[in-house]
């Protein structure tokens, strides 16, 4: 009986071991391999459409490139300003996105008189790569925008404003020693940590293999492909660190990061903060849904910080 015992458990064993696998493995080509959104897609939401094509139109916009640490060729869009500007605003974009879908948000800084920087995320865009880093390796790359910024203007005064992913990288970019010249940071709807965020997708598709076994393999899977540590991806513990003034933007109704989430964010962090609760947006509406709350609060810190 026992010997038979065995060979249940083993069995069991492997069935369990052999469906997490199969659903890390999908659960990796949706989170991690990068995927560009259609023209349908983009049609979908007239102001994200109209703001591509201003950007695609406007005579001011260059393609800028530089290298990353580990030799990726990483590009961007470059929004000059109408007027001579020593203000900078570099906006990030989240998962499955790029440089162009962050349109709506420089067109507000550009119509200020403000120069922007649209990057394209690694994986991304025109940019090489081919996994999505969310932010173990980003963070780095924007550190790398940083300074082609402050090597073209030393008297360069910068914004960084992410959403989603973008929020995270924004976040965990203000955890690394940055230079006086970024002056504050704008975080709309992060997660807290990346195998916590992860791992409340993964319930959510009710799946019949228990999450703990899925992100097991899961995280092997990447860091053997990707080569990073999804565990590792702490925006806790970055804002824990941050000396940039922040302000961390959710709307109350995300279903795809909890808004539980931003305030956690908020009460780690030690740099001076500020905190904006969105009422009936979605992950990443708040600057659809009420524009003029959202707009506000990024101009009353604009005004603290002196920028």
């Amino acid at each position: 009986m026992s010997k038979k015992r065995n060979f249940v458990f083993l069995g069991l064993f492997a069935v369990l071991m052999g469906g997490g696998a199969a659903a890390a493995s999908i659960f990796y080509n949706m989170a991690v391999v990068p995927k560009k959104k259609t023209q349908e897609e983009i049609d979908s939401s007239p102001v994200d459409s109209e703001a591509i094509k201003w950007l695609r139109s406007l005579p001011s916009r260059e393609d800028v490139y530089i290298n990353s640490i580990d030799g990726l060729k990483l590009h961007a869009h470059l929004i000059k300003a109408d007027t001579d500007s020593h203000k900078y605003a570099i906006c990030i974009h989240g998962i499955n996105s790029d440089g162009e879908f962050m349109s709506m948000y420089a067109k507000h800084y550009h119509d200020m008189g403000i120069n922007v920087l649209l990057p394209d995320n690694r994986g991304y865009g025109l940019s090489e790569g081919d996994y999505t880093g969310y932010g173990y390796f980003d963070r780095l790359d924007i550190m790398e925008w940083i300074y082609y910024i402050t090597h073209m203007d030393k008297d360069a005064h910068i914004l960084i404003h992410g959403t989603s992913m973008g929020a995270a990288i924004t976040l965990m970019t203000t955890g690394e020693k940055l230079p006086d010249n970024v002056v504050f940071a704008v975080a709309d709807s992060s997660y807290t940590t990346l195998s916590e965020e992860f791992a409340a997708v993964y319930k959510s598709f009710n799946a019949f293999i228990p999450v703990s076994v899925a992100l097991f393999i899961l995280r092997f899977l990447i860091l053997i492909r990707c080569g990073y540590d999804i565990n590792k991806i702490d925006v806790l513990k970055a804002v824990s660190k941050s000396k940039t003034p922040t302000l961390f933007i959710h709307g109350d109704e995300d279903k795809l990061i909890d808004p539980q989430m931003c305030s956690r964010l908020y009460e780690k962090c030690t740099a001076p903060k500020q905190y904006c609760l969105i009422l009936g947006a979605d992950h990443v509406a708040g600057a659809y849904v009420d524009p003029d709350k959202y707009w506000n609060k990024v101009d009353s810190l604009m005004e603290k910080t002196g920028y």
